[in-house]
């Protein structure tokens, strides 16, 4: 069956991402997978998307205003009622109001979740009349904060695609050096990766774009930016796709000390198509996609981060990248949202 798909996201980033944006990336893999098994696939996100299929921007990159919310909602409105029937299904990764025209609408509406859910929001969609809306989560503890709004919940995750990735298997787990690569905000915790990369006179690369918020470009500056010698520990700013291959792809491993509950980071799906492990602390999403002693290792401090390091030779590289392949790729991940879409259609 082919459909006739709107994927709609918040204008902020463009999609797919120029450097940093976990979803953004996420929804250019899944519309170009769509795409591919022949699905009519429209976009609606900030100006600069492009993706397979029709891209229909709405709104100014990088504006996030009280008023730029309600602007953007207004279009989106409009766009909804000059069409009625243009879409057999909306599949919305951006505000939950978006979804505000068509909530009464006999319409297959699918909204997914990759941060902590308001559960109020759940409460207040089916006090409008919200039919035929069903929630995914990219991890089960993301869904666990939104059950108590009530709401049919799924759990699909975040994917990479594994064939934009290389499989090495034969890194030195002992000499290799170590990654960090996120948004340089205090919750992702590159303090912590210096602190054990220090600890045990390991190389450690940085890559990641740092936050324009005043208090985050303030730890940038003054926590980690002194601490960067350019030899045990280095930062090579933001990274392409092709850098992020070869930069994932020669580690030892992902290091993953979050301070705040994690959704599901795009980063490590990517990690386990390198074949590289991850060493993560037990927080959000993390522990879902991290099998202990298999693929990384999971753990709450510094120290028994550190420690691990010394365990990486445990792990078997291939079994990452099986791993990618099977839970997180971009078609395992495109198979769970068009079970889910015909599922929705069949109702």
């Amino acid at each position: 069956m082919t459909l006739r798909i709107l994927l709609l996201m918040d204008p902020v980033i463009p999609v797919p991402p120029r450097h940093y944006g976990g979803i953004e990336r996420v929804i250019a893999d899944v519309a170009a997978g769509l795409s591919r098994r022949g699905h009519d696939v429209t976009l609606w996100a900030a100006p600069g998307s492009h993706v397979p299929g029709l891209v229909e921007p709405f709104g100014h990159e990088g504006e996030w205003t009280r008023w730029s919310n309600a602007r953007n909602l207004a279009t989106l409105a409009a766009r909804f009622w000059r069409r009625p029937g243009r879409f057999d299904l909306v599949h919305n990764f951006g505000r939950l109001a978006y979804l505000a025209p068509v909530l009464r609408r006999d319409l297959p509406k699918v909204h997914t979740y990759m941060r902590p859910v308001n559960p109020r929001n759940m409460r207040i969609a089916r006090a409008l009349g919200a039919t035929r809306l069903r929630y995914t989560a990219v991890s089960a503890a993301i869904r666990d904060t939104g059950l108590p709004g009530g709401g049919d919940w799924s759990v699909v995750y975040n994917c990479a695609p594994v064939d934009r990735y290389t499989a090495r298997t034969d890194v030195d787990a002992a000499t290799a050096p170590l990654v960090f690569l996120s948004r340089l905000e205090r919750c992702k915790g590159a303090h912590t990766a210096i602190s054990v990369a220090r600890r045990l006179g390991r190389r450690l690369t940085i890559a990641g774009t740092v936050s324009p918020l005043p208090a985050e470009r303030e730890y940038f500056e003054r926590e980690l930016a002194p601490q960067i010698d350019g030899s045990l520990v280095r930062y090579i700013g933001p990274v392409d796709d092709a850098q992020k291959d070869v930069l994932l792809g020669s580690a030892a491993a992902l290091l993953l000390p979050i301070e705040w509950e994690e959704p599901f980071p795009v980063v490590l799906p990517e990690a386990l198509a390198c074949g590289t492990p991850a060493i993560a602390f037990r927080r959000g999403g993390v522990p879902e996609g991290i099998e202990h002693g298999k693929t990384g290792f999971l753990c709450d401090t510094a120290e028994e981060m550190a420690d691990l390091v010394g365990q990486l030779d445990r792990i078997d590289r291939h079994r990452c990248r099986d791993e990618a392949e099977r839970r997180f790729s971009d078609g395992a991940i495109v198979d769970a949202y068009e079970r889910l879409y015909r599922e929705m259609m069949a109702r």
